[in-house]
């Protein structure tokens, strides 16, 4: 049974050593620019920072698709050392401040939709309609709108819907402001249940496909192609008098 050579406490684990910031480079990357770090002179600190740039360029051979595939380079460079490196970079050194801040928080909505089926979108494009000075544009606008709410109708309940039904809530969702002319025909639009799963015609196919198959069709054909022919001759021997 082998036994250790020194105690558990001076082994090397990853969790007592030092977070990775970037961990796509490594722990050996880190290490480098570490050193780099702690180098005492400028140009020992540029050389060595141009061969591990090379280096991080290589193990992330992805980044060269993207726009400012050096500088993108250099700023990881920094961050890596914590913004400690002392180098002559051909970029400036990103901020910190710029790179930690936080996005702002999106705005739930929590506007109350009155018809859910329709959507809020048709709302809006109601609104829009009201804007509308020419009334036979206005009316070709309401038109195409009471067109949408018949297919949003007919996608979410799954059924039909009398053109009647749709204009009474256009009228309702629009405050009586805008309404459609009298005889005025929607589109047609009619519920199409998803098609059925395609396995069976599938295999069918490729069954009609298989040149084994299709022998087997002909031999079959040609064997009851024979047999009325057989039983057309016997038929034409058999067809005299008796004697």
């Amino acid at each position: 049974m082998a036994t250790l050579t020194k105690p558990v406490s001076e082994f090397d684990y990853n969790s007592t050593r030092k977070k990775l910031i970037l961990s796509e480079y490594g722990r050996n990357v880190q290490n480098m620019v570490k050193y780099i770090v702690d180098l005492p002179t400028k140009e020992e600190r540029n050389r060595y920072a141009q061969v591990v740039i090379d280096l991080m360029g290589f193990l992330n051979p992805h980044l060269r698709d993207v726009a400012d595939f050096k500088h993108k380079l250099w700023d990881h460079l920094h961050i890596i050392s914590d913004y400690k490196i002392d180098v002559d970079s051909p970029y400036p050194m990103p901020e910190p401040e710029v790179l930690a801040a936080k996005p702002a928080p999106l705005r739930y909505p929590n506007q109350r939709i009155k018809y859910k089926h329709y959507g809020k979108t048709i709302e809006l494009m109601m609104d829009k309609a009201k804007s509308i000075d020419e009334p036979a544009r206005q009316q070709h606008m309401v038109q195409a709108i009471a067109n949408f709410m018949k297919m949003a109708y007919v996608q979410w309940n799954k059924d039909s819907v009398a053109d009647e039904s749709i204009i009474s809530d256009l009228k309702s969702m629009s405050n009586g402001e805008l309404s459609l002319e009298e005889n005025v025909n929607l589109n047609r639009v009619e519920y199409r249940t998803p098609p059925a799963n395609n396995n069976n015609n599938r295999g069918r196919s490729n069954q009609n496909n298989n040149p084994r198959n299709n022998n087997q069709n002909n031999r079959n054909n040609n064997n009851q192609r024979n047999n009325n022919q057989n039983n057309n001759r016997n038929r034409n021997m058999g067809g005299g008098k008796k004697y």
